[in-house]
């Protein structure tokens, strides 16, 4: 199953006709990256974003100043203890819930493979999971592995020929042994956004929990898991202009009935930190919050509403010969693009951009599932914009692109 869609140079129609509420001073944004001071073009922002200059210094400062372990008596632990402790709050406030809330690890896919492993104590044989073709494998195996260990029946909703999430699949599959309902709230692989609080609230009718990985999403629009109705949401601060790093999110009532996997010594307070396994990488929370700090300083209005034109001019000029898989239009997504050249490897491709001076990914993006309903066993080439991207590159690319077909 798939949706393809041939060279769009003439596709005018892709082009929305509202105007932006916002415009974006990229240039400016720009000067605060010095990794964007050069001739590289960088469109593998779903493989992770570079950083900015502040976020830099942030981790640098903190190695050089306050460099600690927590809870000690002197002046640089207890600075430590001031960073960890904002670092929550402002995780918080980036998801839209309480500190206590929140908790960090070494990425998403470790954060997830440990907090599934957290929730499979109280799973009995028999209960059920649903994940979808849609989402990153990080969403998918650490359900697969623990489904092997306590005898659970994992199922998977289908994806329309255009990648959107069916969601009339998904409803079919929730019984009353639904225990969770794991899903993506953008594919990064194909740049899909999903309707994360119809899914939570079916979920929620079905008595069971709803499981967020947002880590593509992101990087592209503001997250409130109040709003949509999240019980748990993990995402990777690396995806979205911060250090290498793990965030989730887990409601309160969970988070108080889990019984943690953790050491006797470790602290019960706050919530999140039960679930924190060792000593966190500091000098990367100092560098998390300055991310934080980072996009509020730019603004989501003027985040999203560029994403959008870049989409749209990329959609417009789409090259003739290739493929595209995945939505047509920057309606119900993010601007990363998923295509093929029949009789090019993406790899080839990708390696060929590269030496234009191009970034770009090739491959599934262990995004599995997406690319077996999508029948490409080599995957696909995988372009993807963020905020910091201008519409010459756009343009550049879709040049590139144009002499390789």
């Amino acid at each position: 199953m798939q949706l393809i869609v041939e060279g769009t140079k003439t596709m005018t129609n892709l082009r929305s006709s509202r105007a932006p509420a916002v415009t974006l001073d990229v240039s400016t944004v720009c000067q605060q990256f010095s990794a964007l001071q050069r001739p590289t073009v960088f469109l593998d922002g779903p493989g992770g974003t570079q950083t900015p200059d502040s976020v830099i210094e942030a981790v640098s400062a903190y190695l050089r100043e306050d460099n600690a372990n927590v809870d000690g008596p002197f002046a640089r632990s207890r600075r430590t203890n001031a960073i960890v402790a904002k670092a929550r709050q402002r995780a918080a406030a980036f998801l839209g819930c309480s500190g206590d809330e929140v908790g960090f690890g070494l990425n998403m896919t470790s954060l997830n493979f440990h907090l599934s492993r957290t929730v499979g104590r109280e799973l009995k044989p028999g209960d059920e999971i649903v994940v979808t073709k849609l989402d990153h494998d990080a969403n998918v195996s650490p359900w697969l592995e623990i489904a092997a260990d306590r005898d659970l029946v994992v199922h998977m909703a289908n994806i329309h020929d255009d990648t959107r999430l069916d969601i009339d699949d998904l409803e079919r599959l929730l019984t009353e042994r639904t225990r969770i309902v794991a899903f993506p709230w953008a594919s990064n692989a194909v740049g899909t956004v999903v309707d994360a609080a119809r899914i939570c609230d079916l979920a929620h009718r079905a008595g069971a929990i709803a499981w967020i990985d947002a880590t593509h999403f992101a990087a592209h629009r503001p997250i409130n898991v109040k709003a949509a109705g999240a019980d748990v949401l993990l995402c990777s601060p690396y995806k979205f202009f911060g250090p290498h790093l793990g965030l989730f999110y887990a409601r309160q009532e969970l988070l108080e009935r889990w019984r943690p996997y953790k050491v006797r010594p470790a602290a019960d307070e706050p919530l999140g930190h039960r679930f924190e396994t060792g000593t966190l990488p500091h000098e990367a929370l100092a560098g998390f919050i300055a991310a934080i700090d980072y996009i509020e300083s730019v603004g989501w209005d003027g985040i999203t509403a560029h994403e959008r034109i870049l989409g749209e001019r990329f959609l417009a000029g789409f090259p003739d010969g290739y493929q595209l898989h995945g939505i047509p239009a920057m309606e119900q997504r993010v601007p990363t693009f998923a295509m093929t050249l029949p009789g090019r490897a993406p790899q080839e491709i990708a390696e060929t951009l590269a030496e234009r001076d191009i970034a770009v990914w090739a491959g599934n993006y262990y995004a599995v599932e997406v690319m077996k309903q999508l029948g490409l066993p080599d995957g696909a080439v995988r372009i993807g914009f963020v905020h910091y991207n201008t519409e010459d590159e756009v343009d550049r690319v879709l040049l590139e692109l144009d002499r390789l077909s």
